[in-house]
């Protein structure tokens, strides 16, 4: 990721992807260290007046990342402002921009947990979160922020609050929003707040500089919000901030969605298959030679065939890079 200068006086533009996927929300409030959508919903709150807070022109953004579509729920249009009937009567004991914030985003949410339909998602839509949907809102917003901003003040950096487990056949569009973010000099930061680890949110982070953090303990929310995602991209210069010792660079297979050890590499679109085939199908090359496949009864790879035009048999499960998508 290239180094992009910053100073103490920029404006900080943090736009956190929640997942608010209510089958998964479901299983956490039933863990065994319980955490409900309110309760993650009243802290997040708090670490988004913290942000405005730490500096007068700090903005915030929250996109919901549901199942089968994502949706802004902060900043919203006025004509859902008035849809919404959001009170213009202000507590005397709040900040006004902190309450103004808050009367969005419960308003923004409630509409839209009211709004899905339990039975429906169960047969038809499938019941994964629309992670890359709200990646690419989130990246949207951000370009067409930061275009305006003529003297590059606005420093902007993503937050995703992730629950729900990786998604194979998101692998593809899910990369190319990881690739956009680098390219942009935009940090991913990734907070697992329930379930198991995710190997494409770990690239995410590794790729585009930002912080990864699993939580152990769902009802330290907060604290891991506050001592790990806080802190601007300037102050991070002089912090000691948790890194990752190890990535999960496993891959997706462009045939079957499926995350895959070891694959066969197209040396010409770089697409990845979980067995060999003698045309490529996404950038119909024919293979002139067939693949070194491993020796029987050995568990590591052969060295990869290096004829254009052929195969490469590649390990996933390593720390480096998987290769690009086409």
């Amino acid at each position: 990721m290239k180094e992009v200068p910053t100073a103490e006086d920029d404006s900080n533009l943090l736009v956190i992807i929640l997942d608010t996927n209510p089958f998964v929300w479901a299983e956490s409030a039933k863990a065994q260290t319980p955490l409900s959508l309110d309760d993650a919903l009243r802290q997040v709150l708090i670490f988004i007046n913290a942000h405005l807070a730490l500096k007068y022109n700090n903005k915030v953004v929250v996109i919901a990342s549901h199942v089968g579509y994502s949706k802004f729920l902060y900043p919203i249009s006025d004509d859902d402002v008035a849809k919404h009937r959001i009170s213009g009567h202000r507590n005397a004991n709040m900040y006004p921009n902190f309450q103004f914030v808050m009367d969005q985003i419960v308003a923004s949410l409630q509409e839209l947990l009211s709004e899905t339909d339990v039975s429906f998602l169960q047969t038809d839509t499938g019941t994964s979160s629309m992670i890359t949907g709200a990646f690419s809102m989130a990246l949207c917003y951000i370009n067409r922020i930061t275009k305006n901003d003529e003297l590059g003040h606005i420093k902007p950096r993503i937050l995703i609050l992730s629950l729900s487990p990786d998604s194979a056949a998101h692998y593809i569009p899910l990369m190319n929003c990881i690739f956009s973010a680098q390219k942009a000099a935009i940090p991913v930061d990734v907070c697992k707040v329930y379930g198991e680890e995710t190997a494409f949110l770990q690239q995410a982070a590794n790729i585009t500089g930002g912080i990864y953090v699993r939580v152990e303990n769902a009802q330290s929310l907060l604290q891991h919000l506050m001592f790990a995602f806080l802190p601007e991209r300037y102050a991070r210069k002089f912090l000691n901030l948790p890194n990752q010792d190890q990535v999960d660079f496993r891959a997706a297979c462009f045939c079957h969605k499926k995350i895959v050890d070891i694959g066969y590499v197209c040396s010409v679109c770089l697409s990845i298959f979980c067995s060999w085939s003698p045309v490529c199908s996404t950038c119909k090359t024919k293979f002139a030679f067939r693949p070194m496949v491993p020796p029987s009864g050995r568990g590591r790879s052969s060295p990869a065939v290096s004829s254009r035009g052929s195969p490469s048999l590649a390990n996933n499960n390593s720390n480096n890079p998987s290769p690009s998508h086409p």
